[in-house]
């Protein structure tokens, strides 16, 4: 049974850590739903890539979904600017959801104080927001912690963030 997955992005994300992620997940039968702020809007990267927005943060709960993607890139430095998004994060975190954060994503788990304690990676320029926010800091390739956070650093790392977040998944 698929499962339904948020991704939180708005523009200037990291082009690659939307579109590997989610082409991995429609792959193996889970559903994808893109939020922002503003309906009908079609969201640019900073590669050029066009994603849609599926729905806005008013018209969803975290309990519409089982998962929850953060791309990187500057969209999540943006999202975290907005409590609506950094709630929507939070809740995943404490019910214990499983959460996808590449490279810059973490930056919104930061702004939700949902970090200490964890054992996590990131973009090498947020390590020591990171460690400010209470995380255990690792620079591997892909971290997964308490069988629900998953972690990674760079578009490099992509194979193996998509394959430890697939696991999770059918779990």
């Amino acid at each position: 049974m698929g499962k339904k997955i948020a991704v939180v992005l708005t523009d200037e994300f990291e082009d690659s850590e939307f579109t590997s992620p989610a082409e991995a997940f429609k792959n193996a039968g889970h559903e994808i739903v893109v939020i922002e702020n503003e309906q009908g809007k079609t969201l640019k990267g900073k590669h050029g890539e066009a994603v849609p927005v599926d729905k806005t943060i008013d018209e969803v709960t975290p309990g519409d979904f089982d998962a929850l993607l953060i791309p990187g890139g500057f969209s999540p430095d943006l999202l975290r600017a907005d409590d609506r998004f950094v709630q929507f994060a939070k809740a995943f975190m404490d019910d214990k959801k499983p959460v996808f954060a590449i490279c810059h994503g973490p930056q919104l788990l930061i702004t939700a104080k949902t970090l200490e304690g964890r054992k996590a990676t990131g973009y090498k320029s947020i390590q020591v927001d990171m460690e400010y926010a209470g995380a255990n800091f690792v620079d591997e390739e892909v971290v997964v912690c308490c069988n629900q956070l998953v972690t990674s650093r760079t578009p490099d790392d992509l194979p193996a963030f998509n394959r430890e977040a697939l696991k999770i998944l059918e779990g």
